[in-house]
């Protein structure tokens, strides 16, 4: 028995959950959930969780991730916990949130030091646990695909499918039969099978639905300049038609939210932003919520709050979308610098007044 308590000795000297799971002997991966399915790095997260920076990618002012465990020896089948944290004003961890799931874990674990093995107790220690949550499964798909990656394993049985599907081979009408897990698993292999160019050639041809489904997956991959032109193009296509259909324009902004050519994305910002349907909520949202980081730019800011001023949804969406802006690690000063520019129309000013009445009257 000593044995067993010098080890919860040591556990309940640490101060972060990355490195009490770690105690375990698993090997640690850790993913946001929230706003983009991406890694974490482990000193990064570490730094969250001491609460000296704010998390990357807050979303209703919580933290939603993954921790993907692994055997070292690989004795195991790798298994993953899905937490969310509330944060504070600031997007920092909220220290009693942090320490009350340390103490449900330190206690859960130690209920089950009898198991035989550690990933009993890992397993068994998010029962019940009040910060465990279910992602939705377009997300699930997503992490699927990027997870099987990671670990080398083969991608789903709707892989193959899909890929056909992207080459054109059974008729881009018959995408009701490719699977979502499928379009995840081609949006995290472009850089194989050919993936990227057979998508990219694909874009001018396939249908709205599978389209916006294979979007919303490539969201979450750095994709390059080649498809980013292409999406610029189908972007400007759409936006000729008669009526522009807001939802797709909104899933091609969100598709190139990780660019590598930015420059290409920010043309597609400002090209929607000029159309008569740029002040639609769908597409201001996708805006703000996927490609903030284009919103940096004085050339995207200003006329996206200027579109935001009026947008189809009134003044309660404009309220919502800044505040989720002004929530995000680097965003505040330069809203807030350009809330202030003299160059910024009545409607904005007007806009903004309320909103700032509404924030003091709360």
């Amino acid at each position: 028995m000593t044995g067993r308590n010098d080890k919860r000795d040591a556990v309940e000297q640490i101060n972060t959950f990355t490195e009490f799971l770690e105690t375990t002997g698993a090997q640690l991966q850790l993913f946001d959930m929230g706003r983009r399915v991406v890694r974490l790095p482990r000193e990064r997260f570490l730094q969250f969780e001491q609460t000296g920076i704010p998390y990357p990618f807050p979303l209703q002012k919580q933290a939603w991730f993954a921790m993907l465990f692994r055997d070292k020896a690989d004795r195991q089948e790798p298994f993953i916990w899905f937490l969310r944290l509330p944060l504070d004003e600031q997007g920092k961890l909220l220290q009693a949130a942090r320490d009350d799931l340390m103490h449900r874990l330190i206690e859960r674990i130690g209920e089950r030091m009898q198991a035989e093995k550690e990933g009993e107790q890992l397993e068994a220690a998010l029962q019940d646990n009040p910060y465990s949550f279910k992602p939705r499964e377009d997300r699930m798909a997503v992490f699927h695909a990027r997870v099987s990656r990671i670990l080398k394993t083969p991608p789903s049985k709707f892989y193959t499918h899909a890929r056909d599907y992207f080459r054109g081979e059974p008729g881009w009408d018959q995408w009701s039969f490719v699977g979502y897990q499928g379009i995840a698993d081609v949006a995290a292999r472009l850089d194989q099978d050919d993936n990227e160019s057979s998508v990219t050639k694909a874009l001018d041809s396939m249908p709205a639905q599978p389209l916006v489904a294979l979007a919303h997956c490539l969201e979450n991959e750095q994709i390059s300049r080649p498809l980013n032109t292409a999406l610029l193009a189908r972007a400007r296509r759409e936006l000729a038609q008669e009526r522009p259909d807001p939802a797709l324009l909104a899933a091609l902004i969100r598709a190139g939210a990780r660019s590598r050519a930015p420059e290409l994305q920010q043309q597609m910002i400002r090209a929607v932003l000029q159309a008569p349907c740029g002040n639609h909520i769908e597409l201001l949202t996708a805006i703000s919520g996927r490609a903030w980081e284009q919103l940096l730019e004085p050339d995207c800011s200003l006329p996206f709050l200027e579109r935001l001023a009026e947008n189809s949804a009134g003044q309660e969406a404009f309220n919502l979308c800044m505040a989720d802006l002004l929530y995000l690690p680097g965003m505040r000063e330069p809203m807030l610098a350009l809330m202030r520019d003299p160059q910024r129309s009545q409607q904005l000013s007007a806009a903004i007044g309320a909103l700032f009445q509404g924030i003091n009257q709360g």
